[in-house]
């Protein structure tokens, strides 16, 4: 049985990675003004962040079009028998619905909707754990119960540094992004119910990181296998930095580096940095 993992944009794969594992990728899109891109295909994440400063108003994000996602596994189906097709969370894309529908359409391929419950690279993890139980030879069901489980043992968070970010967006009003920046409130968020919401309000931006540290060290202190990715917005060194310091002191973690790209920059703004981590 010849099995195919999709994936959507906001995994934040990084190429030679999807290419690696042969993990087929769905874009979502951003929208600026009258102009739409495809994340990760007419719109890379150094080229969004360069963007967004040139307009006054954020941009809007869109999931893929319905029929982007049939003809992709359309497109599947001349080579492939099942496809395992997982997604940012439900609670805040209709991507994984969009999937779910599809099955019922889609002739010659049965499809296996997956919801992460979360985003970024975490949702990567979950497509490359699919990969390599395929490769090892697992059915569709076993590769769903895999993730499951994989479920149970999944964190992230996520520290924003820029609150007028999230003011501009329209998820924090004036008066409250003026005081957070007077305080240097860096918000601590993750998810929790399939939505990002808040974890910790941190006094600045290098506490924020230490607690997020801290935090991933409750569970890398157990010397159990892990994967985990320092995500980050445009802060390709600092990130660069973090990955260097985590895999020294935790040898038994297989580190990843990745990036808010475009649609969940959009929500979390430049300067935002992320842990997310999966206990395997």
């Amino acid at each position: 049985m010849k099995i195919a993992v999709v994936t959507d944009s906001t995994a934040y794969i990084p190429q030679e990675l999807r290419d690696a594992h042969q993990i087929h990728m769905i874009p979502l899109h951003v929208i600026f003004g009258s102009e739409s891109y495809r994340e990760e295909i007419e719109m890379d994440w150094k080229t969004y962040y360069e963007e967004v400063k040139k307009h006054k108003d954020l941009p809007t994000t869109s999931q893929p079009a319905f029929g982007e996602l049939v003809d992709l596994y359309e497109k599947l189906s001349k080579t492939y028998d099942a496809v395992i097709s997982i997604h940012l969370s439900s609670a805040i894309s209709g991507t994984y619905h969009s999937a779910v529908t599809a099955n019922d359409m889609v002739e010659g391929i049965d499809i296996y909707p997956f919801d992460s419950e979360s985003s970024c690279m975490v949702q990567g993890f979950y497509a490359l754990e699919a990969a390599e139980k395929i490769q090892e030879g697992a059915l569709p069901e076993e590769v769903i119960a895999h993730l499951n489980q994989l479920k149970e043992n999944e964190r992230a968070y996520f520290m924003v540094d820029d609150l007028t970010h999230l003011q501009r967006g329209g998820r924090l009003n004036g008066a409250q992004a003026f005081i957070g920046s007077l305080l240097k409130v860096k918000p601590i968020l993750h998810f929790d119910n399939k939505r990002i919401v808040p974890f910790e309000k941190i006094r600045t931006r290098k506490k924020a990181i230490l607690r997020i540290l801290e935090l991933f060290d409750e569970d890398a202190s157990r010397g159990v296998p892990m994967r985990a990715a320092i995500i980050h917005a445009n802060r390709d060194e600092e990130a660069d930095e973090l990955v260097a310091h985590l895999s020294a002191k935790y040898p038994h973690v297989e580190f990843y580096k990745s990036y808010f790209g475009a649609v969940i920059g959009t929500h979390l703004g430049e300067g935002s940095i992320g842990l997310g981590w999966v206990i395997r």
